[in-house]
């Protein structure tokens, strides 16, 4: 406490010590270095700080996603059968046939691995469009503000833009072929009740649930671990935070 109320007085006293617009600027930064260097932060600068916080984790956990295995053997973002197929996968594992049901589980995670290379231009794309008052909000918010900003404002327009790098990925890897052999193995089962769900939207929504959950995973650890910092502006940003 004897210390805070030193650093305090001694601001005061290089605050009163000037009379130009220029002195009183040099004292507020000379009182900012007193108070570990955070208290001049711009709006602006805070803004920015929390933009290269989400570029970070954006660019983080989508290279982690789009590396082989990134959503195929990650069981937090492991993509599997869409809800109204579940059936088909039980029914086909009864028959024997699980490995048409596994080989298209694959493909799909790899149709999201591949996919995720071109998610971090998206998503940092998006991070631009915060404001100033977004990000003043934001800084004092819960461990996962920053990502609950980001979803709930943007992810009408990354779907829009995510989606069709899906549809050519899921191509691109034989996941489109292995969801119609499964279709239409099953689809001949007598009696069976015919589905087909729309592939593109699921893999796209599951896919971007992975990619927001690897962001928020690394804000969290931005907002408790400074050495995760990797900007000197995020380190001055998250300073405010961390008191």
């Amino acid at each position: 406490m004897k210390n805070i109320f030193s650093l305090s007085l001694m601001a005061v006293l290089i605050l009163f010590s000037f009379s130009s617009c220029d002195s009183l600027q040099s004292a507020l930064d000379e009182a900012s270095k007193l108070n570990g260097g955070t208290a001049a932060l711009t709006q602006a600068q805070i803004g920015e700080g929390l933009k290269q916080a989400l570029k970070q984790g954006a660019s983080k956990g989508a290279s982690q996603l789009a590396a082989r295995d990134g959503f195929f053997k990650n069981p937090s973002v492991k993509i599997l059968f869409p809800a109204e197929a579940k059936q088909v996968e039980s029914r086909l594992r009864a028959l024997g046939a699980g490995n048409l049901v596994d080989d298209a589980i694959e493909k799909l995670n790899r149709s999201a691995e591949d996919a995720s290379k071109s998610a971090k231009d998206i998503f940092v794309k998006a991070i631009t469009q915060m404001t100033i008052q977004d990000a003043t909000n934001i800084l004092m918010g819960d461990k996962d503000a920053c990502t609950s900003y980001l979803k709930r404002t943007t992810s009408n327009q990354l779907y829009q833009s995510f989606q069709p790098v899906i549809k050519r990925s899921l191509n691109k890897t034989g996941a489109l072929n292995a969801w119609n052999n499964v279709m239409t193995r099953y689809n001949k089962i007598p009696l069976v009740q015919k589905v087909n769900p729309d592939l593109d939207d699921h893999v796209t929504n599951k896919a971007m649930e992975g990619l927001f959950k690897m962001v928020e995973k690394e804000e969290a650890n931005i907002r408790a671990n400074p050495v995760a910092r990797a900007t000197d502006l995020m380190k001055k940003v998250f300073a405010k935070q961390d008191k």
